[in-house]
């Protein structure tokens, strides 16, 4: 057990500073992921003292960012957490969102890819012109 602020830190528990420092993330991140109700830290005066449950919730918030999920859709999957495990609405809604996030993204691969055809088709034109350019002279 440590000590912050003469308060008696539990093992299971970590201050905001120590998730910070773990996720990677600014304080100000797990502050907003506080208001948002994300997660409830357990407070000892000024001090915030996050338990595992806010952990894994944390992890499961930056994972969700990463996938280039909402915060709505966020909270929704987040919440699943505490409720019962396999339970089959929860799990339809999950691979319904997966479903949507993996149709977004290879709509946008789609498009990339034809973006970069169309600025290839540009660039050889370019070349060529510039080619026949220099030719002349």
């Amino acid at each position: 057990m440590g000590q912050v602020h003469n308060i008696r830190v539990p093992a299971d528990t970590w201050t905001i500073a120590e998730l910070a420092a773990e996720y990677a993330v600014t304080l100000r991140t797990i502050r907003f992921y506080e208001d948002r109700g994300l997660l409830t830290p357990e407070r000892r005066g000024t001090v915030r003292l996050y338990h595992p449950r806010d952990r894994v919730r944390l992890g499961l918030i930056l994972r969700g960012k990463r996938l280039g999920f909402s915060l709505d859709e966020i909270a929704t999957i987040v919440d699943m957490y505490d409720a019962e495990p396999g339970e089959a609405g929860q799990l339809e809604y999950l691979l319904a969102q997966i479903a949507t996030r993996r149709a977004d993204l290879e709509q946008r691969r789609q498009d990339l890819e034809q973006t970069l055809a169309d600025l290839a088709e540009v660039e050889a034109r370019c070349q060529a012109d510039l080619k026949a350019l220099r030719n002349r002279t």
